[in-house]
């Protein structure tokens, strides 16, 4: 009866070596898949983190374009105000008094004349012009009084 029972024991530790073996290489390969799932784990978050950077830089200058453009155009608008006025092709044109045309107004300090929409506005008491030779509005244009107008349109 003793050799069944070494025999039993022998079996049983026959199996516990190889339940073990089995147990080692089970967890080797749970280490390899475990060391696979992190590398490719790693180069998912890599490629997920470059495409976020894209996303978040295409959506700021989504965000902000708009912005820059109105600030481009309104920077355009301006230079375009000052070569317009430079070269005084201004859509509102300065209308000088002349001895034939609005001769009353000539040195007045009220004087304005400028086009708008086609129609000469001469000042803003008679936005005719006066008929006569003398104005009752007139008032000496000097160097002390600056003409509004000419501030506006000349800086």
């Amino acid at each position: 009866m003793e050799d069944w029972q070494k025999d039993f024991l022998a079996t049983v530790e026959l199996v516990a070596l190889e339940c073990q073996q089995c147990l080692e290489s089970v967890g080797e390969l749970v280490e390899a898949i475990a060391e696979e799932v992190t590398e490719t784990c790693q180069t998912y978050a890599e490629e997920m983190q470059n495409d976020i950077e894209v996303e978040i830089d295409r959506f700021i200058e989504n965000l902000f374009q708009p912005i820059i453009d109105i600030h481009t155009e309104f920077e355009y608008v301006i230079f375009e105000e000052e070569l317009v006025e430079e070269t005084d092709f201004s859509l509102n044109p300065k209308v000088e008094p002349t001895s034939e045309i609005h001769s009353a107004c000539m040195g007045c300090e009220n004087y304005h004349g400028r086009v708008y929409g086609g129609n000469l506005l001469v000042c803003g008491m008679h936005p005719y012009g006066w008929d006569g030779e003398n104005c009752p509005d007139w008032e000496q244009n000097t160097p002390e009084t600056s003409n509004f107008d000419e501030d506006i349109f000349s800086s």
